[in-house]
This record gives structure tokens, sequence and C-alpha cells, in this order.
């Protein structure tokens, strides 16, 4: 079997205009909308899907009676699509600032641990160096993040590797573990106490991640280690504005990263309770595209992350 031509795309001279179609029919659905709003006729689009199709030899959609469905050689070439361009367009951004004497754009994906004290380091150091530099943040889970990821609108991630994801076109660099503690409001019942057991938590009101998510199960694992029933008097959500609101007008009980407590814990509005959990996330790290070449603002960025974690001591809380 012959192996893939590396620069097929230079001998089938592939345009620009039908990367555009396909991203317009994965967003339209319809030949005539997707040609609408690239300001194409419809034969003319037609035309150049079928020159695409004819010389990869595959069919990219499925005609249906009530428009087109992407084929899986067809999502393929979508998610590639919008790479391209999305690459094509930093690069002009890239060029612009360079021109302008500025620093370009870097656009960084981060679950909530190191969004609290790791990436914001890194952040104020560069900006300190380079004011000019443009940094964009995404909080997300790290499932919408490796998405976001994959289809190029993000430089790289802090976030944590996923076995929903393939893993064989994403480079992986393990930064830090994520221990877990118990939090509730400042001055508690439970907070007088010298020590806790699972036993003394069972009953309380509980704020937890929703069920199927790792840290539930781990955390409902540890009950049933113990003999016990995991809690029954639970809210299920892992939004961090609900959840410190809700904490601070009851007397319910979270679960959550030991460096997310901390931080509510020093503005007073958290306190951690003295129970150990012989549980803790996956490790986080930094997470970025196998064949992506970083522009020099988000190297100058990722470096100082690296820095920083090197810093960090574990807290202890």
């Amino acid at each position: 079997m012959n192996a893939p031509n590396p620069n097929w795309f230079l001998r089938a001279r592939l345009k620009t205009r039908q990367l555009l179609l396909l991203i317009a029919l994965d967003d339209e659905r319809t030949l005539s909308c997707a040609a609408d709003a690239l300001c194409m006729t419809q034969p003319a689009a037609s035309k150049q899907l079928r020159e695409l199709e004819d010389m990869l030899g595959i069919a990219l959609f499925e005609r249906l009676p009530r428009g087109m469905e992407p084929t899986i050689y067809g999502e393929s070439m979508i998610r590639h699509a919008r790479m391209a361009l999305t690459s094509l367009a930093r690069a002009h951004e890239d060029i612009v600032a360079l021109k302008s004497g500025l620093a370009g754009q870097v656009d960084v994906g981060s679950i909530m641990t190191p969004a609290m004290r790791l990436l914001p380091c890194a952040i104020t150091r560069v900006k300190q160096q380079v004011p000019q530099l443009r940094i964009g943040v995404q909080i997300e889970s790290s499932m919408v993040l490796l998405e976001r990821l994959q289809r190029g609108t993000l430089d790289f991630l802090l976030a944590r590797m996923t076995t929903f994801h393939d893993s064989a076109d994403l480079l992986y660099e393990e930064l830090a573990a994520e221990p877990v503690v118990v939090v509730a409001r400042a001055g508690h019942p439970l907070a007088a106490h010298a020590q806790l057991a699972l036993q003394d938590v069972a009953r309380a009101p509980w704020i937890m991640p929703p069920p199927g998510s790792i840290l539930r199960q781990r955390f409902d694992q540890l009950f049933h280690n113990a003999g016990l029933e995991p809690p029954s008097d639970v809210v299920d959500t892992s939004e961090i504005v609900l959840i410190t609101s809700m904490l601070q007008m009851s007397d319910a009980l979270n679960v959550m990263s030991a460096d997310v407590a901390l931080h509510y814990q020093e503005l007073g509005l958290l306190t951690v309770l003295p129970i150990e959990l012989a549980c803790q996330m996956d490790p986080f790290g930094i997470i970025r595209r196998r064949d992506s070449l970083l522009s020099p603002g988000a190297e100058l960025l990722l470096q100082a992350i690296r820095r920083q974690a090197a810093l960090a001591i574990p807290s202890s809380v």
C-alpha cells in the first residue's frame, strides 16, 4: 500500500474557497444556504464540492431530501478545514501585530484549579514583560476544552486528558496533581472539631459534582469502601458561583480542589474542614496539538506557566 502523499493538496490544487464551503455546509446543512453565505451561486458551490469529492475519491456529504449531512470523511475534512483556516487567520494576526510593534494574540483554555493561581501568576509575569500581548482565557471542563483545541480555536490548554478524546494527535505535559478537600461556610459547626471522619459528614447536606463525573464517582466510592452509604441529601452541580453562594447560606458541604478551596478560604468565604479524603482528581497539565506551531506570544506564556509550576509549593490547607 502506498504511503499517503503529505502534499496531496498541492497536486489537487485545493482551494481556500473549498475549505470555506465545507465549513459553510457544516453550519448551514443545505447547499443553497451555504452558497448564499459565501456569496456564490449554487451551481458553482456544487461544482467545487464535486471536484473535491472526485479528487479524494469519497463522498464528503450525504445528500438527503431536506439537506446534507457530513459523512465520517466529511467530518474529518471539516475539522481540518477549520483548523487550517484558523491557523491562517492567526498567522495574519501575528504579522499585523508584529508590524504594529505588538505581540499578537494567545488563546488558552483552563480548568478551574490552574485558573485560580498558576495561570494568573503566569499571565501577570508575561504582561509585565509584554503589555501589548492580547491573552484570551476560557474556563471550562477538560472535555469542552479538548474539543475546542482540536477545532483549532485554542492555542493550548491547562487541563486533564480524558478517555473520550483520541490523544494520538495531542501532546501532554503533566504539571501537578489535584488533591481535594471538604469545605463549608466560615463558622460552620463542624469546623470546630479537631478531626472528622466520614461517618461524621455522611448525613450532612452536600453540594456535589453531577453523577457520572470522575470526582463524584471517587467520592461515592470512599463511603462504599468505609461500609457507609454515600450522602443522600445532595444538590448536583459543578457551577462554582452557585456552589459558593449555597455554601454561605446553608450548612451544606462541598468537595473541591485544594487550591480552589485555599483561594476562597483566604477571602474568608469558606473554611476547609479537618477531614482527610483518600481521593484526588487526576493530574492536570499542558495539552497542545502535535501538529501546531505556537506563536511567539503563546510560547512566551507557555514558558511562564512552566516556570510558575516549577516554583509552586503544594498547598497545606
